[in-house]
């Protein structure tokens, strides 16, 4: 592997995780101009969704992905992150100056020490968006802030591949991301759980369409609330159940 600073900035991307968020991290950065050379994908569901959003890109192995990639993303569930990176270093497969970013919220770059210890280069971004596994993630990925943690010489890197995603870095602490996490977690959970009573007492008395109805008013309430944090404006077109936020589902890569 060469030396991350003498690269002209194209990175052969690897992706390790096919759930919601995988696929479309890798079809951001293809299309910033990095090459996706890879994707690992088990699950029939999985498959598909790398068929549909990386056309041409071959599924391989894990470790296929690891050995062809410079970047490698880790876009995997938080429960299998660790035994995952732990796994690829005991069979000696990271690779010394190879890119390692993974997408989870909980944890920061210390998780990577596996393969930091194997020469890889360890990075954190998760972004602060819910996903929905298809296409219009894409897009909506513009202007998204991703929480971003990496060892300080190596930290522009990761908010360097950020911004050609079109998202705002953040950094945080690997000691702030559990505090991150929870806090990520309370506002999907809280907005979901309430968007869910709103709608379900609307239909109880005949209201067909009550997301409808209801999401003018969940979105000046959300403007309205995150303004009074110092917010200017936010996009809360994607508060709504169903969505990922900024982890696959709990399907095998």
């Amino acid at each position: 592997m060469s030396d991350p600073a003498q690269r002209a900035g194209r990175l052969g991307v690897g992706i390790i995780g096919a759930g919601r968020v995988g696929p479309v991290i890798g079809a951001s950065l293809g299309a910033a101009g990095h090459a996706v050379v890879g994707i690992a994908a088990v699950s029939a569901p999985s498959r598909e969704r790398a068929e549909a959003l990386l056309p041409g890109v071959p599924i391989l192995t894990v470790p296929e992905v690891v050995e062809r990639s410079e970047l490698v993303v880790l876009a995997v569930p938080d429960a299998e992150l660790e035994p995952l990176i732990a796994g690829l270093a005991a069979t000696g497969t990271w690779q010394a100056g190879q890119l390692v970013l993974h997408t989870s919220a909980r944890y920061g770059w210390s998780v990577l020490q596996p393969a930091l210890g194997a020469g890889a280069i360890p990075l954190a971004a998760h972004p602060a968006m819910t996903f929905t596994g298809t296409s219009i993630d894409i897009a909506r990925l513009t202007g998204t802030w991703f929480a971003v943690s990496a060892p300080s010489p190596v930290l522009p890197i990761a908010q360097a591949l950020v911004v050609e995603m079109g998202g705002e870095p953040l950094v945080v602490a690997d000691a702030d991301r559990p505090a991150y996490a929870e806090a990520i977690e309370t506002a999907v959970s809280f907005s979901s759980a309430i968007v869910d009573q709103a709608t379900g007492i609307l239909r109880s008395i005949g209201v067909d369409d009550a997301g409808a109805v209801l999401a003018p008013l969940v979105r000046s309430s959300v403007e309205t609330a995150l303004a009074r944090t110092g917010s200017a404006s936010i996009d809360v077109a994607d508060l709504h159940t169903g969505d990922d936020f900024g982890a696959p589902p709990p399907e095998s890569p």
